[in-house]
């Protein structure tokens, strides 16, 4: 981003939006990685970086911006109890979901090198969750509700 010219709020506000994904991740990685072993444990263990590098790179952006940064909270509350190895490993599925969703902010923006980066950012976490989930979806980041065909007024 040019330091020339301040960004529009909605760069910032999609910037913040991915930042705060990318802090959720980042905690969410460490509990899950507390249920896995071996090569599960390992796979979180690079996850959970390549959720600090981003989330690094979007403070940066945001820096340089002159935009305020969301701070990471002290916890999160996780979307599902966590008390084995195959719930870490449906945790890391709806983390990558939401780091996905979250980047689709990014895509859609006008500046490329944010859209570039937000667009590498949901092909990342798409494959990320496809490697947990064991296969993929076909529009990663958009939920099924997004996805149906709007009804005609009136129809139910």
């Amino acid at each position: 981003m040019s330091s020339h010219a301040a960004p529009a709020l909605g760069t910032v506000t999609a910037l913040q939006s991915a930042l705060a994904a990318e802090h959720a991740a980042v905690y969410g990685y460490g509990v899950a990685g507390a249920y896995l072993s071996g090569g599960q444990q390992a796979t979180a263990t690079t996850d959970w970086v390549a959720h600090q590098v981003a989330r690094d790179r979007l403070e940066a952006m945001l820096r340089s911006a002159g935009a305020s940064q969301p701070t990471a909270a002290v916890a999160y509350q996780l979307p599902m109890p966590v008390r084995n190895a195959r719930e870490a490993v449906a945790l890391a599925v709806v983390l990558e979901d939401r780091v996905a969703t979250a980047y689709l902010g990014l895509v859609a923006l006008s500046n490329t090198a944010i859209r570039q980066y937000g667009a590498q950012q949901v092909q990342a976490s798409a494959l990320r969750a496809a490697a947990w989930r064991g296969s993929t979806v076909a529009f990663p980041g958009l939920t099924s509700a997004a996805l149906a065909a709007p009804r005609p007024p009136g129809s139910h």
